[in-house]
């Protein structure tokens, strides 16, 4: 379990994130909407230690991870799959996914290498392929590959159906919901709120670095906050 308490993150003298407090629990999906700017990726830079955290708490199974730098944090069972998927385009897909797996061993990778390629069969498919010359979404599933290659216990994803053709995006969010079911803990950043509280179990939603909603997915949908934070006071005209 991931939680984050009261977490401040300024650039600069601007504040970023305002006392955001948020967890992700094995098994569920927790979805963080807000409009741009609201600090959503900035929470998640932060907890995947990219960004310095100016206060508050982030803490693993209740151990303080705070301040850890990124490739701790992944030995530790936390990675992030950033916005814009990363992939290195010049390598193989199967190259991608045994860089991701740098921290097992070679016979625990291939166990995991194996466990990736049947949630995601195109990735076996196209292994002797570059990666640059994949779709979006199948970039999108090799980033996703990669990250679970370490054997995370959370995985955070910014964005993943950002740049997708519409008929990825249900594929790409089901293998969001896939992660939780395996287990996992998702901490999930998505722009398509309607898709996204479909996969979700919990949703925070954020405006000007700070929470304003903080619950249940089927609460989220009928909540006035939720939609002002994410899609503006023309939303709550009925």
């Amino acid at each position: 379990m991931l939680e984050i308490a009261d977490l401040h993150v300024r650039y600069a003298t601007a504040e970023a994130v305002r006392g955001v407090s948020l967890s992700a629990t094995p098994g569920r999906v927790t979805l963080v909407l807000g409009a741009n700017g609201a600090g959503k990726t900035s929470t998640l830079r932060a907890a995947a230690g990219l960004v310095r955290v100016h206060a508050g708490r982030v803490a693993l199974d209740g151990r303080d991870v705070t301040g850890l730098p990124p490739h701790r944090l992944v030995r530790a069972g936390v990675v992030l799959v950033p916005e814009g998927r990363r992939v290195f385009a010049p390598l193989t897909v199967e190259e991608n996914l045994v860089l991701g797996g740098y921290t097992a061993s070679r016979e625990r990778s291939r166990e995991v290498l194996d466990r990736v390629h049947a949630m995601f069969p195109i990735l076996r498919e196209r292994r002797s392929g570059p990666a640059g010359l994949l779709s979006g979404g199948e970039q999108q599933m090799l980033a996703f590959g990669r990250a679970l290659m370490s054997s995370p216990r959370v995985v955070m994803l910014d964005e993943p159906s950002m740049g997708l053709a519409p008929t990825m995006v249900e594929s790409v969010l089901g293998a969001v919901r896939a992660m939780a079911d395996d287990g996992l803990s998702v901490l999930l950043v998505e722009q398509n709120a309607e898709l996204g509280l479909e996969v979700a179990d919990d949703v925070v939603a954020m405006a000007r670095g700070e929470v304003v909603f903080s619950g249940p997915a089927a609460q989220a949908r009928s909540h006035a906050s939720v939609l002002r934070a994410f899609l503006g006071e023309a939303a709550l005209v009925e």
